[in-house]
């Protein structure tokens, strides 16, 4: 019944990506990868305005699925998908949302799994669309810019390129992360220094206005 739906929605083209990629950040479980490999297959040329289709799709299905997770919670996602994805995404939140999120738009994981999740374990909203969008605008454009380039030969390459993508995305995640990590680390320990100064400057305005007081005017 799914596959008849996708080949369904591959009667339609970019409107039928464009409605794969948004149900694939709320609840349709199979990939909306399944549907831009064999309409960029046959339309090489328009492989990347598909990829800008599904992508938008994606985003704007991105903040559904954050809000079913907000109000169903995780319930709803062990009826569609397996156990061991939930697992999986869960152990990545448990350490940082942020790489979860980036490093599940790579990988094989259905993607609402991390919209929903987000919301269940309440993320921060803005987050999810911000990570989501550079995850995802990666995932969608590889595969656009294999067919635009190689055309139809592209389709025996992109079997494996949500592997390829992760292998190369996650050092540079991990490495981004760390980074910012590190300029934490270091707003946080200037910022009592700067308190420190500023309180010491009050103390001397205060000492330099007991030891000057403002003179009395006489009549």
């Amino acid at each position: 019944m799914l596959h008849d739906f996708i080949d369904m929605l591959q009667k339609f083209g970019a409107l039928g990506l464009f409605i794969h990629g948004m149900i694939d950040a709320i609840i349709f479980p199979i990939p909306a990868l399944f549907l831009q490999i064999p309409l960029s297959a046959l339309h090489p040329s328009n492989a990347l305005w598909l990829a800008t289709v599904g992508f938008v799709g994606c985003l704007i299905g991105t903040p559904i699925g954050f809000w079913i997770g907000r109000s169903i919670g995780t319930p709803v996602l062990y009826r569609i998908i397996k156990r061991s994805w939930i697992d999986a995404a869960e152990k990545l939140f448990a350490k940082n949302g942020e790489t979860a999120i980036l490093l599940g738009s790579f990988t094989p994981i259905p993607f609402k799994v991390f919209t929903i999740l987000s919301g269940a374990l309440k993320f921060p909203l803005w987050k999810l669309i911000a990570y989501a969008a550079v995850g995802r605008a990666v995932k969608f454009y590889a595969v656009g810019l294999l067919f635009y380039i190689y055309g139809r030969s592209a389709e025996g390459m992109v079997k494996d390129v949500s592997l390829y993508i992760f292998a190369i995305a996650f050092p540079l995640v991990m490495l981004f992360l760390w980074f910012r990590r590190q300029r934490r680390k270091k707003r946080a320990s200037k910022q009592p220094l700067a308190q420190g100064q500023s309180q010491e400057q009050a103390d001397r305005q205060e000492q330099a206005r007991l030891a000057d007081p403002a003179p009395t005017t006489t009549e």
